[in-house]
């Protein structure tokens, strides 16, 4: 079963997003910031990341830059769950390294027809 890493400093939102991955059958393990995600992808091994790209300590496209330093992190995928929108953030999510960009509110239907795609 895909283990994925959900981070998001809302725990409404954790919720949400955990709930519908679990319901799908994936295995979550959530994190409250970019801080909290990166000691805990040095505790164990994703198969996806999903972050959202506002949070304190340290955003998504830190998080995004940081992991992608890790070689165990270079061809993980790693989707942006963001309430940004604009071109400019989606072109410095690229730069950063994430494979994909959705948008919230997310349609769950959606999220996971994105990570079917890109989770390996």
């Amino acid at each position: 079963m895909p283990v994925i890493l959900t981070v998001d400093d809302s725990p409404s939102m954790r919720k949400m997003v955990s709930f519908t991955l679990v319901g799908a059958g994936y295995q979550v393990v959530e994190a409250i910031d970019g801080i909290d995600a990166i000691e805990k992808a040095q505790e164990q091994s994703f198969d996806l990341v999903l972050t959202d790209q506002n949070m304190p300590r340290l955003d998504g496209l830190g998080l995004t830059r940081k992991l992608r330093e890790s070689p165990e992190f270079k061809t993980i995928p790693i989707l942006m769950l963001t309430t940004e929108s604009s071109d400019l953030m989606k072109q410095a999510g690229r730069a950063a390294g994430a494979t994909g960009w959705l948008v919230k509110p997310f349609d769950p239907a959606r999220l996971l027809e994105v990570i079917k795609k890109v989770i390996k």
